[in-house]
């Protein structure tokens, strides 16, 4: 996939804005492991715990949400005696991995990317069948997880280590040496959520992993493959036992058990503002305070000025508001529009989102599949007279999709609202294709609604200079794209957009993949020596 590597398309380099193009042969080879997958189907699979395969007294049956008779696999349970084994054989693991010279170490680590690369189009396809992915998103997800391997790798180097040298003390007859020293926690703990279930695993574990500490590893029940089939990939790279460990899919007990448990020295979260707020209260309120990193959610929004090109904002809003049925924290879910181009704006929108294909994500042609789980589909189904209510308009869509190929799976139509600016919805993060649009004056009316949110995650702007320096100094965002077909708040990609929420999205104010981001997840210690 990346520039330089194993395929004859060299020159294409596979990321979230690149990926509306790809070259055919990736196609090709999409559909033939796609096609490899299938007789694998259905298979049974354990816990990873200590560099051992754990049966467990309860395997749940993974359906997919593409069509819920098609049986995936049979997935181990964990309970909450996983966890104490899985904490333990980490604690076990961690002054061998710690002391494991980092050459060493990214050796490994490198050597797990490049199996993840090997196998992509495998790892995706299953991707693609777990969530209800198009095939160019499961691409793209399972590639951005090898890049963050690699990222993370050259970034530790890059800093030496995070091993400085500081000056001597200014003293007569002795010579005092100076040094900080950044080292790692211990167990870290990787909390993954259903939408991202291999890059949300595989991005923050790579980072715990690069500065030293050991892993343990609860995606989410919906979406336990990816956490194994990551499990699969660090250990054929050699990595040592009890290193990296996964609990599978897990409970909310599993969860809160591993959280609380007195070995683990950080958490890495991904998922709602509630649940990421909690686990930031408990992780402060014990002996001592002990690290978070949580990533909560979005309710992102753009505004699209009189000035816009409105050829690239019906793109870019249409991708970002529809890619993953909508379902990704910085998917786009508010439009701000002024009056001057709303109705041109809304008619064009209409056409293009009536335009979308929704089905199998497995078929090429298909842009936006399955919403993920059941309670999304019966959530959507809900929120449907609520739409229509306070003076909502739906445009376009507004309906689930049961008929023919589709009935078997969890499909809704891409929907678009317009509604005056105080319906409630236009503040309550929805996390499916539902895109909600008002009129504004200006821009100054827009960016009182947009920084109106308690989240602050993503945000884009279709305007003429003027307009696009008001908005990236004023917006309360973390992350930022301007003028983009390519997606209006979506797309950020290692080693070129760091991603990160402020506000209520986020609790560090450092972005994943970013400069500052690896010192996360280790301490300081200041190191004097008199010689």
């Amino acid at each position: 996939m990346r520039q330089g590597k194993r395929d004859r398309f060299m020159s294409f380099s596979l990321t979230y804005s690149t990926m509306f193009n790809p070259p055919e042969e990736m196609h090709a080879r999409f559909d033939a492991a796609a096609a490899r997958l299938r007789p694998a189907l259905g298979a049974r699979h354990d816990l990873f715990i200590g560099g051992e395969d754990v049966a467990t007294p309860v395997y749940a049956t993974l359906a997919s949400p593409v069509d819920r008779a098609l049986h995936l696999g049979d997935f181990a349970v964990a309970e909450t005696s996983h966890v104490e084994q899985a904490v333990a054989a980490a604690r076990a693991a961690f002054d061998g991995w710690r002391h494991t010279p980092a050459k060493d170490r990214m050796a490994i680590l490198r050597r797990a990317a490049d199996i993840i690369e090997q196998r992509v189009y495998e790892m995706s396809a299953a991707v693609a069948l777990e969530v209800g992915k198009n095939r160019m998103e499961a691409l793209g997800e399972v590639q951005e997880t090898a890049d963050f391997f690699r990222h993370y790798c050259a970034d530790f180097e890059a800093n030496g280590a995070f091993d400085r040298r500081l000056p001597n003390d200014p003293l007569d007859g002795w010579v005092s040496t100076n040094r900080s020293v950044m080292k790692p926690h211990g167990v870290w703990a990787v909390i993954v959520p259903f939408n991202f279930p291999f890059a949300l695993a595989g991005g923050p574990v790579a980072a715990a992993l690069v500065t030293g500490n050991t892993v343990v590893h609860k995606g989410a029940p919906s979406t336990p493959w990816s956490g194994r089939m990551l499990a699969e990939c660090l250990r054929d790279a050699g990595l040592p036992h009890g290193v990296f460990n996964d609990l599978g899919g897990g409970s909310d007990a599993v969860g809160k058990a591993l959280v609380a448990h007195p070995q683990v020295g950080g958490v890495t979260f991904t998922g709602s503002h509630e649940a990421g707020m909690a686990i930031q209260r408990q992780m402060i309120g014990g002996a001592w305070p002990k690290p978070v990193i949580a990533e909560m959610g979005g309710k992102n929004s753009c505004y699209v000025s009189r000035h816009a090109d409105l050829d690239r904002a019906v793109l870019g809003i249409s991708r970002s508001a529809f890619g993953l049925s909508g379902q990704k924290c910085s998917a786009l879910s508010r439009v701000y529009a002024d009056a001057e181009i709303a109705e041109e704006l809304v008619a064009r929108l209409k056409v293009q989102i009536e335009s979308l294909v929704v089905g199998n994500p497995l078929d090429r042609a298909v842009y936006m599949g399955p919403v993920a789980t059941e309670e999304a589909y019966q959530r959507y189904k809900g929120l449907l007279p609520e739409l229509a209510g306070h003076g909502g308009e739906i445009v376009t869509g507004g309906r689930s999709l049961a008929e023919g190929a589709l009935a078997g799976g969890y499909f809704v139509a891409p929907t678009l609202v317009t509604a005056p600016k105080d319906h409630p919805l236009f503040q309550r993060e929805m996390f499916l294709p539902v895109l909600m649009l008002a009129t504004v004056r200006d821009g100054d009316e827009a960016m009182a609604e947009i920084n109106a949110s308690p989240l602050g995650l993503t945000a884009g702007v279709y305007g003429n200079d003027e307009e696009v320096a008001s908005f990236l100094d004023r917006v309360e965002a973390g992350v930022t794209y301007v003028n983009r077909p390519q997606g209006a708040t979506t797309g950020a990609w290692p080693g070129y957009q760091p991603f990160g929420g402020w506000k209520g999205s986020g609790n560090t104010g450092v972005a994943i993949a970013s400069f500052y981001y690896l010192a996360r997840y280790m301490r300081e210690q200041s190191q004097t020596v008199v010689e």
